[in-house]
């Protein structure tokens, strides 16, 4: 289990042109992050489901540990420089949480996926039942889609951060990765997923929106970022 920084530029923001082929995307120097992926938005839609606008960039960085992250901190605070991505300065929301991921039946990478972002913005009555059916009962069904190649959740890490962005704290979040927007579109028609939504009904309650939006998922080595947006861009 390793945790992942998420920063999400808000959806009023508008990724540029020009920003998509800026080096800026992530700092070459940013130290002790394992992997690094860029979500934009994917061209594709939820057939039972409409929460608007997406981020125009999701970034998400996987360090080994909570100390990882703060040696990061400083590297980070470039991306809210003026010559960082300057459509998207000031515009991001972060969060950091532990990620856990569970087995798919065959999974597979490619340097340019598209993925299915999930998050659970409220509270629960209970939170750690709430987390423990989900963890359970959603993933083992989410396993069953056609095509899945990696189900991951992310659920509540208190840090300390001196990034200038706001803080968010989602009470969980999860991404369900495909190998294009057809297998997602395959996914979201399929009996898996009513079979989810009723599982949806025996689970605790909790309060509070919950977002879903499908995006594409580039795995980007520091040298290579504008090459893996692009990539997986051109995908949808």
């Amino acid at each position: 289990m390793s945790v992942a920084w998420f920063g999400a530029s808000r959806h009023k923001a508008a990724l540029r042109d020009a920003d998509r082929a800026s080096p800026g995307s992530v700092p070459a120097a940013t130290p002790a992050v394992s992997r690094t992926l860029m979500h934009p938005p994917a061209g594709t839609h939820d057939p039972n489901l409409d929460d608007g606008r997406p981020a125009a960039l999701v970034r998400e960085l996987y360090f080994d540990d909570v100390a990882g992250l703060h040696c990061a901190q400083g590297h980070l605070q470039i991306l809210a420089a003026p010559d960082g991505l300057p459509s998207l300065c000031d515009a991001a929301a972060t969060q950091l949480m532990r990620v856990r991921a569970f087995p798919v039946p065959e999974p597979r990478q490619s340097p340019a996926m598209c993925t299915y972002l999930v998050a659970y913005e409220g509270t629960a009555d209970d939170l750690d039942a709430w987390v423990t059916h989900y963890t359970t009962h959603h993933t083992a069904r989410m396993a069953h889609f056609p095509r899945i190649r990696e189900i991951e959740v992310g659920t509540q890490l208190d840090w300390r951060h001196a990034l200038s962005w706001a803080h968010v704290n989602r009470m969980l979040r999860n991404k369900v990765v495909f190998d294009d927007p057809s297998g997602l579109r395959a996914a979201l028609n399929s009996p898996v997923r009513h079979d989810m939504r009723a599982n949806d009904a025996t689970c605790r309650k909790f309060t509070g929106p919950a977002t879903h939006y499908p995006m594409h998922a580039a795995v980007v080595g520091r040298s290579h970022l504008a090459g893996g947006v692009a990539a997986c861009q051109r995908r949808g």
